[in-house]
């Protein structure tokens, strides 16, 4: 079977929800209200692109995973596999509750205009619905028995704990890099004041990340033999994946003790070329390991672990 589109198709998939639920919950627990109606963070826009987008992708996703399935072309799969696969299958039902997730998504970035803290609300549940669904297309999906619905609702809470850091970096992208010129001094000081409730926020959200990380491997990894997960591409990727995640863990320990107290002591002072700098520095490394990292897990979902469930 001929996985890239597929793969593509996932990153991509990943990328758009997880940014998005990650920028909308921000905005609700790091912003004051006063700076949500501000427009300093604006949501409006990039909320349609990223829902309209979402949607999309999981409808193309749906013709490429069964494309695959069949040895076919993305123009001319079988219709009756694909009525079959959406009407009889797991992956078919949360497809389709991921398409009027997505559907509610779009409705809800709408309102942001005219409804904004209610919308937020909608379109954080609504994304996170359709997150959720993201489960049943990999290897979680495939396990049966009590150990499958824990492992789906492991999957679950890492994707949701993954959305909110990545979501976080995003908005502070967004926050730090409106230009290359220094950010007014209300996008710094807001920006601190945020930093330090996203590190609290973000703590959780990495122990989260952590503990469902290992029962995810003990589901489908057990105690396999190192050398055999190693000399294995799922292994090989795991292992990549793991060290990217080592580097965002360095990297968000270094933003949270040195690099958030030298950007409050900077706007103190009025000399904050220099923390904006190393600043935004550490924020695009920290980005591009996350992009990686996606990347990494949307190639893994393809290939079979050499475990219990090999």
């Amino acid at each position: 079977m001929d996985y890239v589109p597929v793969i593509v198709i996932r990153f991509a998939l990943y990328a758009g929800l997880l940014a998005l639920a990650g920028l909308t919950a921000f905005s609700l627990y790091a912003l004051t209200p006063q700076e949500r109606a501000s427009g300093i963070l604006p949501l409006e826009k990039p909320a349609l692109a990223l829902s309209l987008i979402g949607l999309l992708l999981s409808w193309v996703g749906m013709f490429a995973l069964v494309a695959s399935m069949t040895g076919s072309s993305l123009l001319a799969i079988d219709g009756a596999v694909l009525r079959e696969v959406v009407s009889e299958t797991a992956i078919g039902t949360a497809w389709i509750v991921r398409m009027a997730a997505m559907t509610a998504a779009v409705a809800s970035a709408v309102a942001l205009g005219w409804k904004p803290r209610a919308a937020r609300l909608f379109l954080l549940v609504s994304v996170s619905v359709a997150i959720a669904t993201l489960v049943w297309t990999g290897h979680a999906g495939a396990t049966e028995g009590w150990t499958g619905t824990a492992h789906r609702v492991s999957d679950i809470v890492h994707m949701l704990a993954a959305a909110t850091w990545i979501g976080g970096l995003a908005a502070f992208a967004w926050l730090l890099f409106p230009s290359m010129a220094t950010p007014s001094e209300a996008r710094l000081v807001t920006s601190h004041r945020a930093l330090e409730q996203f590190a609290r926020v973000g703590t959780i959200a990495v122990g989260l990340i952590l503990a469902t990380g290992i029962v995810n491997s003990l589901v489908l990894l057990g105690l396999a033999d190192l050398g055999q997960l190693m000399g294995s591409p799922y292994g090989q990727l795991l292992l990549a994946k793991l060290g990217l995640f080592a580097a965002m863990l360095i990297l968000a320990a270094a933003n949270r003790w040195r690099l958030t107290p030298a950007l409050g002591e900077a706007i103190r002072t009025r000399d904050v070329a220099a923390a904006v700098r190393d600043l935004r520095k550490s924020l695009a490394l920290e980005g591009a390991a996350s992009v990686g990292i996606l990347g990494l897990v949307a190639w893994l979902g393809t290939l079979e672990p050499p475990g219990p469930m090999a």
